[in-house]
């Protein structure tokens, strides 16, 4: 069972309604001890109350109080995460014949939509530490390729940066975020446009025949439709570890539809004048961008992720269906040209 305290900070007139809105969405314990006990009034009269509840609440309780507390011109909500309490609490017992209640469950993540927010935001962050990971994998990535070295290829895969804008896109698209979305177009073309413009300067000093001779390189040259499905189902992974609180899967993630190894390799089949070799890197790292963003914002829409209010939702829904309608035309043109290449270019 996962759990959250939600800590509310709020004037003493929300009490009451906090408490009932505690009752009504199954918290699992909620404490606003005596005054003349251990309760906290701080010298701005707010009354602390802290809230246990149960992942499958928790969204749905943090929005409620948000729209009890909203009105009041000084609150504040924390998410605190629980490692464990005593007493355990009990299992709630499965509902019987309630198959629409069992899919919400299976769907619903543990992590809310504020805690996304705050990981997507920083992804989406163009900061010194941003572009000198972008700096460190495309040199690992490169010596890595080179050599035809798969573990400091993997290096530079786990190390680079490029996943989170991505991601971050898919979730602003989600939400109707359109500072969050243009702040990841943005660190996403500063991303890839950086690792270009290295990766073609180093690339003055690589000769013809090491690319040629580099067994790690020629694979980022190669695209095929078994391309598209690897990061439709890494991009779906992706957003599936995020929402259950599983961040070491990510990891395994960015090996599997790394951005970072056909980046390296299309900027130095450009620098090196191999632009046969460099359109088909082109196609392998569009697709795995177009296939991440589309299938990480399929996921985030199964998974219920939309705005708190019903204007902001309507404007998600809009924003959400010309992302996806964009991002899904694209894919269709670059299934296209993969069918080209193979037929006619490739012989």
């Amino acid at each position: 069972m996962s759990l959250r305290i939600i800590e509310i900070s709020a004037p003493e007139t929300a009490s009451e309604k906090i408490k009932e809105l505690a009752t009504r969405y199954e918290a699992i314990d909620c404490w606003q001890a005596a005054r003349k006990s251990w309760l906290y009034k701080t010298e701005d009269k707010r009354i602390t109350s802290r809230i246990l509840v149960d992942v499958k609440n928790q969204q749905d309780l943090l929005d409620a109080l948000q729209r009890a507390v909203n009105k009041n011109d000084d609150w504040r909500i924390t998410l605190i995460p629980v490692e464990a309490t005593l007493p355990k609490p009990e299992e709630p017992e499965p509902a019987k014949n309630n198959s629409k209640l069992k899919i919400k469950d299976i769907l619903r993540g543990s992590v809310t939509r504020e805690e996304l927010f705050a990981d997507m935001e920083q992804g989406a962050k163009i900061s010194v530490d941003f572009l000198l990971l972008i700096i460190l994998s495309s040199l690992v990535a490169g010596i890595g390729l080179i050599n035809s070295d798969v573990a400091v290829v993997i290096g530079a895969m786990v190390i680079a940066p490029l996943l989170g804008p991505n991601l971050a896109l898919a979730f602003g698209a989600a939400l109707g975020d359109k500072a969050l979305i243009l702040k990841a177009v943005k660190t996403n073309a500063v991303g890839i446009g950086f690792t270009l413009m290295i990766t073609i300067i180093a690339s003055l000093l690589i000769s013809d025949d090491a690319v040629l001779s580099s067994t790690e390189m020629m694979n980022r040259t190669n695209v095929g439709f078994a391309s598209i499905i690897l990061a439709l189902a890494s991009g779906a992974a992706a957003v599936l570890s995020l929402t259950m609180g599983v961040s070491s899967a990510l990891v395994g993630v960015m090996v599997a539809v790394a951005l970072m190894p056909p980046a390296v390799t299309l900027g130095v089949t450009l620098g090196n004048g191999q632009f046969k070799l460099a359109y088909g890197t082109f196609l392998l790292l569009a697709t795995n961008i177009v296939c991440v963003n589309l299938a990480a914002q399929a996921i985030f829409r199964l998974k219920g992720i939309k705005p708190r209010t019903w204007f902001e939702e309507k404007n998600a829904k809009k924003a959400s269906r010309i992302n996806g309608m964009i991002w899904l035309g694209m894919l269709v043109i670059l299934a296209i040209l993969i069918w080209l290449k193979q037929d006619y270019l490739d012989g």
